[in-house]
């Protein structure tokens, strides 16, 4: 089957005639056709998309199809964020992050499902039904890229586009046993990128493996004259020293001593993952979890939960104060029950006589996770963690459950507040369940190379990750 092909294989293969563009995308339509109605991956699909692929063939990407997160404003898709609020919306202009996609030859197949307006962990929370996890279908496949992350665990893509505000990325490619990237904030635009925590939103790639998140993030980095919170640090070729390895470096440990962690098995194979990268050259060593501010020690990923939960339900209030259906869309009362109680918590935190107590505190309280990180990088090169406290939950775990995002990806929560990169490769599976757990790697500002390095030296060095050697 030429759907399990990686991206940079299936570069290869057409370049080499071996392979057909055709093939590729008649094996996922295939899958598509079989196996979409179960796990409700997409939410719109092109079934001709080939015929837009043939005259991208002498262009980077070749034409090969890339998956989309449904909250990419795009041309010629509905845009719905997985909401009814937009149910059938059609922007009438590109994403800076999709039209250089476009430029570089790929070709959008389809928009992926989400939880609604990415309010959740669980793409269970999505207007149109839940996702389904590949791995397992009885278990979710995290979120709120739960979709994206769903389309490669499937072979239904060749690579997929994600956002992340507070481990939308990272933790459903850990459950769905994939790679996901998300870069620092500010290396990738935001423009055309349905705003949920605007201080955090962060585009990124999910992938077969390392280097292809690396080919990805090639094409969609810059800085975007239509996004001013992007950077002018230069982009690198991130494919360049990819395979550089990662003698001397230094990597701390993070979070495996806090009591709820220190005994479970995300705790033991982060510990053999750093055992790994040990043997690879790299100086390993355990940074102690701190409930105070300590040179050398990490700041515990307890405060970042309700951090996260003031600063998002902040943004999103306001962000999603425009949604009146008086200018496009339908009214309010097609929000969802997710998104109605995050406004109205969000509006009471920024209300007046509130907004001292709650809002710029937790933003005092986000500055201390960025001091920490900072002393912290000045001593290690990366820092790794599990990326989930546990393997994927089975399907209706996040029913009733108001903080079950928060909770799923609080060992992420802290650097995505503070805005640095990180990345989560597979680092173990569990052969009962077909489930896995991912190693989350993260490094300082605009050091997305680092984090590319480390997690392809371990990728190639263990046996989790399925499409390696293909």
């Amino acid at each position: 089957m030429k759907n399990k092909l990686t991206l940079k294989k299936a570069i290869e293969l057409i370049d080499k005639k071996e392979v057909s563009l055709k093939e590729i995308y008649d094996d996922i339509l295939k899958v598509y056709k079989e196996k979409n109605k179960e796990l409700n991956i997409y939410l719109s699909f092109d079934e001709n998309s080939f015929e837009k692929a043939k005259n991208e063939k002498n262009k980077p990407l070749r034409g090969l199809p890339i998956a989309i997160k449904d909250n990419f404003l795009t041309i010629g898709f509905p845009t719905t964020a997985s909401s009814n609020v937009l149910r059938g919306y059609m922007s009438h202009y590109e994403s800076t992050v999709t039209k250089k996609i476009k430029e570089a030859g790929g070709i959008l197949i389809g928009k992926t499902n989400m939880d609604a307006w990415a309010h959740g962990s669980s793409t269970e929370t999505s207007d149109f039904g839940p996702t389904k996890n590949p791995r397992n279908p009885k278990y979710l496949p995290g979120g709120s890229s739960g979709g994206s992350a769903a389309s490669i665990a499937s072979n239904m893509a060749i690579a997929s586009l994600g956002t992340e505000t507070a481990g939308s990325i990272r933790q459903p490619a850990s459950w769905c046993g994939v790679v996901g990237l998300k870069p620092t904030y500010g290396r990738v635009s935001r423009y055309g990128v349905i705003a949920m925590g605007s201080s955090l939103d962060c585009p990124g790639p999910i992938t077969k493996t390392v280097e292809d998140s690396a080919i990805i993030l090639n094409f969609i980095a810059g800085k975007d004259e239509y996004d001013g919170t992007t950077s002018n640090v230069p982009v690198l070729d991130y494919t360049k020293n990819l395979k550089k390895g990662i003698k001397n470096f230094k990597i701390g440990i993070c979070y495996i001593d806090h009591p709820d962690i220190s005994s479970t098995i995300v705790a033991k194979k982060t510990l053999e993952a750093g055992k790994v990268l040990e043997n690879l050259g790299a100086k390993v060593e355990l940074i102690s979890t701190s409930k105070t501010l300590e040179k050398n020690k990490i700041l515990s990923h307890e405060y970042a939960i309700g951090v996260y939960t003031v600063v998002q339900r902040g943004e999103v209030s306001s962000n999603l104060a425009r949604y009146d259906g008086i200018r496009y869309g339908n009214n309010r009362s097609c929000f969802g029950s997710e998104a109605k109680n995050r406004i109205i918590l969000g509006t009471y935190t920024l209300s007046k006589g509130y907004a001292d107590k709650y809002y710029i505190y937790a933003q005092k309280v986000r500055h201390l996770y960025v001091k920490n990180f900072k002393d912290l990088f000045s001593k290690y090169d990366v820092l790794i963690s599990p990326a989930s406290p546990s393997f994927a939950l089975p399907s209706g775990a996040s029913q009733g459950n108001p903080m079950f995002g928060e909770l799923q990806d609080m060992l992420v929560e802290p650097s995505a507040l503070a805005g640095i990169c990180g990345i989560s490769v597979p680092m173990y599976k569990d052969e009962e369940t077909n489930l896995y757990l991912g190693l989350n790697i993260m490094s300082d500002y605009f050091q997305e190379e680092k984090i590319l390095q480390t997690a392809w030296a371990y990728e190639q060095k263990t046996n989790w990750n399925e499409w390696k050697n293909i």
